[in-house]
């Protein structure tokens, strides 16, 4: 077992970053160290190495955001939880008579239900943790 660092702010190469590299949760309790993340196809190969997990696989991962998000997005495999971590992320969630708005702050959390619209502002830097059923995930402009 490697030695603790004495910072623990500090992230040495026995501990990889959640921001690099996000964790897939699978079936029978596993959880799988994954490839650096490089962008949105990046989400294509994720699929296909745990495509055995169907619905069950769970994808966290941790963002940085300086911009509002681009698009909308929904999961109808299961829910996705949204934690933040530092800044003010403003999440809007689709719903028949409209659009819910809740800003989150440091530790505070929501959850987008199955197939649930959602998109994101944000107040400055914004850092979020994000525990998604992505099977079948969509995307459409904003």
């Amino acid at each position: 077992m490697p030695a603790e660092h004495p910072d623990p702010d500090i992230v040495t190469a026995e501990q990889p970053s959640l921001a690099i590299h996000p964790i897939h949760l699978g079936r029978h309790g596993s959880a799988t160290s994954e490839p650096p993340f490089t962008g949105m196809d990046w989400y294509a190969d994720y699929g296909a190495r745990h495509a055995e997990d169907g619905a069950e696989g769970r994808l966290v991962s941790e963002y940085r955001f300086t911009e509002n998000w681009a698009t909308w997005e929904r999961h109808p495999a299961g829910c996705e939880v949204v934690y933040c971590l530092a800044g003010t992320l403003i999440l809007h969630q689709e719903l028949a008579g409209g659009v819910a708005t809740t800003v989150l702050r440091p530790g505070q959390y929501a959850i987008n239900p199955p197939n649930m619209w959602h998109t994101a502002d944000v107040e400055g830097e914004v850092r979020a943790l994000f525990i998604t059923a992505g099977m079948g995930t969509e995307n459409r402009a904003r």
